[in-house]
């Protein structure tokens, strides 16, 4: 059993489980109902999304030290309680079930999910 950290709208992998869309905003354009069909997500956690401000940093980090910046700040924002739990809690199902965590970003490793696998490596969880 694991955690898989994906690109929303990728096609899924054989045996990912559900994905959990760790976004601020639903896909653009693609109806509700679509959402899970189209491999988007099953289930919207917009709570482990960077804040709208730190979604603008991100987009206009150009340089390591900019993203670094922005990295010291989604960490700050995963430590409130709610993110905090959210995090236990998919640590503990990654050692019962297979799911996946997401975000539309093209390159994962100037993506806040780079950050999230850290961090939920760091609450004890199983990754892929």
């Amino acid at each position: 059993m694991a955690i898989r950290v994906v690109r929303l709208g990728s096609p899924r992998a054989a045996g990912e489980g559900p994905r959990l869309g760790t976004v601020r905003r639903p896909p653009r354009g693609v109806p509700k109902a679509e959402f899970a069909s189209r491999d988007f997500y099953d289930v919207w956690l917009p709570d482990l999304a960077p804040s709208e401000s730190l979604v603008k940093l991100a987009q206009n980090a150009t340089d390591d030290r900019a993203w670094r910046a922005f990295v010291k700040r989604y960490r700050a924002e995963m430590k409130r309680p709610e993110a905090a739990r959210l995090l236990a809690l998919l640590a503990l199902l990654s050692r019962q079930t297979d799911f996946a965590v997401g975000c539309y970003c093209a390159n994962e490793a100037r993506c806040h999910r780079s950050v999230l696998k850290d961090l939920l490596a760091e609450h004890g969880a199983v990754l892929v």
